[in-house]
């Protein structure tokens, strides 16, 4: 069975930092490129960042730029999402998903999802 499991979620301070991770089972990581998106009630899935598994060339939305770092350890089937300076605005459920094919900014073509991981940051 495939499977995208998400941790390392949780309360933080306004201006601090959490590491995400996205646990990959029943598929090759390495093979797949891998991207994370968040997702606040009633507001539509937004692209945060992705990376290419067999070049590993990056990519991030425009607010994340500076701040988060998306990175993968092939051996462990596992990539990670290292998020500093959070804000408030910050606040989401993040959700990793595997594409095999582009690190897209669009959730469309993303063929595997985790069931998220909750991130609130508290001014």
């Amino acid at each position: 069975q495939v499977q995208l499991v998400e941790s390392g979620g949780g309360l933080v301070q306004a201006g601090g930092s959490l590491r995400l991770s996205c646990a990959a089972s029943g598929f090759t990581v390495s093979v797949y490129a891998m991207g994370w998106f968040r997702q606040t009630p009633g507001k539509e899935r937004e692209f945060v960042a992705a990376i290419n598994w067999s070049g590993g060339n990056t990519n991030y939305a425009d607010s994340m730029k500076g701040r988060f770092t998306i990175s993968r350890d092939n051996a462990k089937n596992t990539v990670y999402l290292q998020m500093n300076s959070l804000k408030p605005e910050d606040t989401a459920v993040y959700y990793c998903a595997a594409n095999p094919s582009i690190g897209t900014m669009t959730a469309g073509g993303y063929r595997y999802w985790g069931r998220g991981t909750q991130v609130t940051v508290s001014s």
